[in-house]
């Protein structure tokens, strides 16, 4: 009786350890599944719809004309007269003040990466406009991806210092869970309103989809409209302002979108296929409008992702 009764405890005990070391592993397994980025199919689903919008982009030229170079609009509802001061052949920015100032998450990309693609940018682009700068280059050690705004100039939302606060450490726990992305420059396009894009594809890592959504968790207080689609993932490379020296005279020709068909076309041969990897996030407050893409007023508060297991 006796060793039935230890049989019994001991099964009673082994049944016990097995039965919370179950509940351990599930529980284990739950969180490693929130925290690690999508699976290899869902990476495919997102790429393929990237691909049909970046499809969708590089006809936008054609379908739209050179609006650039009438002096449009240009990205984000601004005209092409609120962000650059042309003449004399030569481009600079005009920087107005963010008031209250646009709060950006943006994904950054290292100068290992950036560098030699401005070059290649700037070796085929420079060279068709003239003496002076009709174009503006996007500065290389500030090639970014944005993510998700807490705040933009078509919808601002106004933050305290504390809030501010509160916005980075969110935006921090967010860069913390997730892991470095590899991506590879799926194509350069360039858009009726004369900005030059970088459109990538995620090779491994967190996917930008999930990313939005966990800054959007994270930063309850941002616009609901953001600027741009959650799957996208893309990199302003350069801005033309100006008409290049052999440009036909009839603005919006078949001969003048021909002409930058073949710039653009030189520049994919040059860089696409290009591959990446992307580990730092930034919150940055951008004082000046379009900030980081024209080289104004901002700070900057860099987060390193902290998921390393891909």
């Amino acid at each position: 009786m006796a060793r039935v009764r230890n049989w019994y405890n001991q099964s009673k005990s082994a049944a016990l350890i097995w039965f919370i070391s179950l509940i351990t592993f599930y529980a284990v397994f739950r969180m490693a599944s929130k925290l690690s980025p999508r699976s290899t199919a869902d990476l495919q689903v997102s790429n393929a719809e990237r691909h049909r919008m970046y499809e969708r982009m590089s006809k936008d030229l054609d379908e739209h004309g050179a609006l650039f170079l009438k002096h449009g609009e240009t990205s984000q509802s601004l005209s092409l007269s609120d962000l650059f001061d042309y003449k004399n052949g030569s481009v600079t920015p005009v920087l107005k003040s963010a008031n209250p100032p646009v709060r950006a998450n943006v994904l950054y990309m290292s100068p290992k990466y950036s560098l030699p693609i401005s070059k290649a940018v700037r070796e085929i682009f420079s060279p068709t406009f003239g003496k002076g700068l009709v174009i503006w280059f996007q500065n290389p050690v500030m090639y970014h991806f944005s993510m998700f705004h807490a705040s933009h100039h078509i919808s601002p939302v106004p933050a305290s210092e504390k809030e501010i606060e509160t916005e980075t450490n969110a935006v921090k726990g967010v860069a913390e869970k997730l892991c470095p992305m590899r991506i590879v420059l799926d194509r350069v396009v360039l858009t009726s309103t004369g900005v030059l894009l970088g459109c990538w594809q995620v090779i491994s890592g967190t996917d930008p989809v999930i990313i939005r959504s966990r800054l959007r968790n994270a930063l309850p207080r941002a616009p609901e409209k953001q600027l741009y689609a959650p799957v996208i993932l893309h990199t302003s490379l350069a801005r033309i302002v100006g008409q290049p020296n052999n440009s036909s005279e009839e603005s919006g020709s078949r001969l003048e979108l021909k002409y930058f068909h073949e710039l653009v076309g030189r520049l994919n041969k040059a860089i696409r296929g290009t591959e990446v990897t992307i580990f730092e996030m930034w919150y940055v407050e951008e004082y000046d409008v379009l900030a980081l893409a024209l080289d104004g007023k901002m700070k900057i508060r860099r987060f390193t992702f902290g998921c390393w297991k891909g």
